[in-house]
């Protein structure tokens, strides 16, 4: 999901540590009943929440995180309130490895058998044994172009596309180290998971030889920049390419934005769900999973957050327009050389960092 490798906000860790201190102080706030669940800002349809407590009469506590980063450290701390927690890939493989996370009973979750096995398998990249998490959505990473500002003949069909100097000034980066360095590394034909320094290094210069051509360094901003047609082409997650088409279209514009994914393939990025080491309320966790595993549940996530989903059944209930959407579900032929993002280890994380630095700095 967006926002996935920003750095940790203070102001919000200790909001989110005040939030804990109220509620590990009753001793009792974790009875039966009760389910704890901390997910991104705006990932669910409030309906949904509403309806899981109807239809199980257990009471939902919910809290929101704005980047992986802010959440790890809340859970690391052992913050018992969160029973259920919704995680991106590379996070969950962290959390895997410094057994932050309990072992899920898929007794429990019999609509786990919703999930497209697609999905599953590309879950192994983190969670090799499929233990841990459950899919919840999923993207690409890909070329977002203005084709009122980009002619047909330069249209980009690959990632060095970004590096040609017909686009000076109309380019928009991902403010995001792993983003940043997955574009470079990916142009050069290695893995976006590199532990090679040489590699690494190489795609630092890559990266700081492209800084001339670059309008901005940019997040949510991409999305609203080139529906504006303030840039002609931009990095940006398939998820947002709903909201742009709709806007694209309310708006009335002359031109239209296309989502690419190049050739030499990109980032699939998984969120799912996962149940900490420590929750209090495991059953009811499964419960919760299980309830948004249900297609008519998912297919209503779906149209709220517009992130796809890999649950099968509530695929299938989707208009046959949306199904065709390609920008939003891509053909899995179009994902070749795709990968997953893997978390590093501490020693190469800050490998990436200060080289990241690097190319902000220059």
């Amino acid at each position: 999901m967006k926002k996935r490798f920003l750095s940790v906000s203070l102001a919000a860790v200790t909001a989110a540590s005040a939030v804990l201190s109220g509620c590990s102080s009753s001793s009792g706030a974790g009875s039966a009943g009760e389910v704890y669940v901390y997910n991104w800002g705006e990932y669910i349809d409030e309906e949904v929440i509403d309806m899981f407590e109807e239809e199980t009469g257990i009471k939902v506590i919910y809290d929101m995180f704005e980047t992986n980063e802010e959440m790890y450290p809340i859970i690391e701390a052992g913050a018992r309130v969160y029973d259920v927690v919704c995680p991106s890939d590379y996070m969950i493989q962290k959390m895997i490895d410094n057994n932050l996370l309990a072992e899920i009973n898929f007794d429990n979750i019999p609509n786990y058998s919703q999930i497209d096995p697609e999905y599953i398998e590309r879950s192994r990249a983190f969670d090799p044994e499929n233990k841990y998490s459950v899919p919840y959505t999923w993207g690409t990473v890909g070329i977002l172009y203005n084709t009122g500002m980009v002619a047909p003949e330069d249209v980009p069909t690959k990632w060095m596309d970004l590096w040609d100097e017909k686009f000076d000034g109309e380019i928009l980066m991902q403010d995001s180290v792993r983003d940043a360095f997955m574009v470079a590394l990916k142009a050069l034909g290695y893995s976006m998971n590199s532990t090679d320094p040489d590699e690494l290094a190489e795609a630092r210069d890559l990266l700081i030889r492209q800084k001339p051509l670059v309008q901005a360094y940019v997040i949510d901003q991409v999305r609203d920049k080139m529906i504006g047609g303030e840039a002609a082409i931009g990095v940006i997650y398939s998820g947002e390419m709903l909201y742009i088409q709709e806007e694209v279209e309310n708006l009335g514009l002359d031109y239209s934005l296309e989502y690419v994914i190049p050739e030499e393939g990109t980032n699939v990025w998984i969120d799912s769900w996962v149940i900490p080491a420590n929750a209090r309320n495991k059953e009811n966790a499964e419960k919760w999973i299980d309830f948004l595993c249900r297609p008519d549940i998912a297919k209503m996530n779906f149209e709220y957050i517009t992130y796809a989903t890999p649950n099968k059944g509530a695929f299938d209930l989707l208009d046959e327009d949306l199904q065709n959407n390609k920008a939003v579900f891509p053909d899995v032929d179009s994902l070749n050389n795709c990968e997953v993002f893997s978390y590093l280890g501490e020693d190469v994380d800050m490998m990436y960092n200060e080289m990241w630095k690097e190319v902000k700095s220059k």
